[in-house]
């Protein structure tokens, strides 16, 4: 939209609206009746004037008609031509940019302008146009000497608001403060001169005598000693400074060396400890090897020294097999406590290891959230794993009363009637045998062994995938595989056996 056709101010509010299928574009009824009234004012003025003005001599018309087709031509050189709209709005036509005066125009009330999009569709954009009521004020622009037509730039366009800017100050005004203040004594003061016929009150005046004369060099001196001393001190303060450092680095070294070798002394102390007690209560393999280690070494020793004196005559024939059938004897002793050790370690180390796997069985899950932090998570499965553990340690539980053996036996009996198999049958046969025997009145030495077998059964109960699926994740070789196996061992040998029967039939 051209400012130059306007010649007033105006605020452009436009409205996207779609073309028709057609694709044709229609000038609208409205511009074109306007256009038609500013014609007929137009040509209504120039009649006007033509009857108000003197008629002229015609030597003087036509010199006037060959004066404006020469201004005519200068105007169409001096207006270029536009070049074609490189964007994608298209122009309203109008008359031609620079001719006549502005209010030869008449702006209409709404525009139609044609848009061209990316994807080759043309809309329509509805421009409304609010006329202002005061003439433009030229701020910016150009203007067309021949014609005199006004031309604004696009800043005069449009509404400007008002920009207050805070009054600004220099640093000095906003913090300094100025004051001026008088100041009055509260007694006024002055001298005197005593002259005959005055007295002056000496009462309270001060006699002021003048020091002995202090020469450049007796303060040079004073200034030469006064820095001696302040170096002197400052020195002495950096030495003492110095020796209180040094002094604490030397305790803290000591300090730290009597903490490493009570440290040293401790650990000694602990390894001295742990060996004896590897060696009075073994428990892993390496104990025992170092065990049979020492065993040996010792036989080897008593046997030279046997040999050693009987070798120096020492000892006679008869005497040294005497010894070496004691040396024999005691080593036979030490071999039985070692088994007899072994054979409790083995127990201890099992009952330890199914603790554990009974524990691990039991605990909760621990899901990892994406904090980092750890959530506690108890599934049905581990809630039956942790009943299960706590009847096999009610069946391990020793010195317990008839009642409470009984009430734990019946538990046991209830949760493993729950499956019917023969290990379940077995384990139920066995709880009868006890609670009878109980009943009975037997001695608790003569229930060792079904108690123990009792245990072993339940705990093969526990172990079973079936009847308790967290035993799943502590199984070293799949229960399907297992299976597999264990079927193709018995039906291989029963094979064989049907092929040797078929060939002695055909012999």
């Amino acid at each position: 939209i051209n400012a130059e056709y306007m010649g007033r101010e105006h605020i452009v509010k436009s409205q996207m609206e779609p073309k028709g299928e057609s694709g044709a574009k229609e000038p609208p009824a409205k511009v074109e009746e306007i256009k038609k009234v500013a014609e007929e004012k137009k040509e209504s003025k120039q009649v006007e004037q033509k009857s108000e003005e003197k008629p002229k001599p015609p030597a003087e018309i036509k010199k006037e008609e060959q004066l404006e087709a020469a201004k005519v031509a200068e105007d169409g050189k001096e207006e270029k031509e536009l070049p074609p709209n490189e964007g994608n709005i298209e122009e309203e036509k109008g008359p031609p940019r620079g001719s006549g005066k502005p209010e030869d125009y008449v702006m209409p009330t709404t525009f139609e302008v044609e848009i061209h999009l990316e994807d080759n569709q043309i809309r329509i954009v509805n421009v409304e146009v609010e006329k202002a009521r005061k003439e433009k004020p030229y701020i910016g622009g150009f203007i067309n000497k021949k014609n005199g037509a006004t031309y604004f730039n696009a800043f005069a366009q449009t509404d400007q608001y008002e920009r207050p800017h805070p009054k600004m100050n220099h640093r000095e005004v906003q913090t300094y403060q100025y004051k001026t203040q008088e100041t009055l004594m509260m007694r006024e003061f002055s001298s005197q001169t005593p002259v005959p016929g005055i007295v002056i009150e000496t009462r309270g005046d001060k006699i002021m005598e003048a020091k002995p004369y202090f020469t450049s060099e007796m303060w040079m001196k004073q200034r030469e000693e006064t820095s001696l001393y302040v170096q002197r001190m400052v020195r002495g303060w950096l030495a003492r400074r110095l020796a209180v450092k040094e002094r604490k680095e030397r305790d803290a070294k000591l300090h730290e060396d009597a903490e490493k070798q009570d440290e040293l002394r401790r650990k000694d102390e602990e390894n001295h400890k742990k060996e004896i007690e590897r060696r009075m209560h073994p428990k892993t393999q390496e104990d025992f090897d170092i065990l049979r280690k020492e065993l040996d070494a010792w036989r080897d020793n008593e046997t030279k020294k046997i040999k050693d004196a009987a070798a120096a005559k020492e000892l006679s024939e008869i005497e040294m097999q005497k010894a070496l059938k004691q040396l024999l004897i005691k080593e036979t002793k030490l071999l039985q406590t070692i088994d007899r050790l072994k054979n409790s370690a083995t127990v201890i180390n099992r009952e330890e290891r199914i603790g554990i796997m009974l524990s691990a069985m039991s605990a909760a899950k621990m899901w990892k959230r994406s904090d980092g932090r750890f959530t506690e998570v108890v599934t049905p499965f581990t809630t039956r794993a942790k009943e299960l553990m706590e009847l096999y340690n009610g069946l391990k539980m020793p010195f317990l009363s008839i009642d409470e053996r009984l009430d734990i036996l019946l538990h046991v009996k209830w949760t493993v009637n729950e499956f019917d198999c023969s290990l379940t049958r077995e384990i139920v046969d066995l709880i009868d045998r006890e609670a009878d025997m109980l009943n009975r009145g037997r001695s608790e030495k003569s229930l060792e062994g079904l108690r123990k077998r009792l245990c072993n059964q339940f705990l093969q109960f526990i172990e079973t995938v079936e009847f308790n699926p967290e035993a799943a994740r502590f199984q070293k070789v799949p229960r399907e595989m297992l299976q597999q196996t264990q079927t193709n061992l018995f039906e291989q040998p029963l094979f064989y056996l049907s092929q040797k029967k078929k060939k002695k039939k055909n012999k």
